[in-house]
């Protein structure tokens, strides 16, 4: 049953990549002439951390940076991209990218539940070293 999980998460995850870069792709074609378009793929990006997990959204987050080099940057469908200050937005991008998914991750993740101790009911030993150290007499000396 974990398969079909993880391959559930990577199905949405590209998919989302996919609806997003087409409603950038179109844009662009159509002349409106978005600036540092690979920006937009940060909330999916988020969305698909928060619902599926870090793994399925990383995965969506260098997707995004393939899809967004390939059909949003000049020159159009190549891998290339010609000018360096793109370039430069796409590795800000996949830095601030996997930064999110891991801070998102740890937010999301089960706080551990400790024991909560009462000092008026435990004795020094359960206390440490430090209140067994400072509950010994002291040495009276010659």
């Amino acid at each position: 049953m974990w398969i079909v999980r993880r391959a559930l998460a990577v199905a949405v995850s590209l998919a989302v990549v996919c609806v997003i870069t087409t409603i950038l792709w179109y844009l662009k074609l159509a002349a409106v002439g978005l600036h540092h378009p690979v920006f937009f793929y940060l909330l999916p990006i988020a969305l698909v951390a928060i619902f599926y997990g870090s793994l399925p959204a990383m995965l969506c987050a260098f997707a995004a940076i393939a899809c967004a080099a390939f059909f949003l940057y000049d020159p159009l469908y190549s891998f290339y991209v010609s000018n360096r200050l793109e370039f430069g937005e796409l590795v800000c991008f996949a830095v601030l990218a996997l930064i999110g998914v891991k801070c998102t991750a740890e937010l999301l993740r089960p706080r551990k539940k400790f024991p909560q101790q009462n000092p008026a009911t435990e004795g020094p030993e359960s206390r440490g070293a430090l209140a067994v150290r400072t509950a010994m007499p002291a040495d009276p000396g010659p």
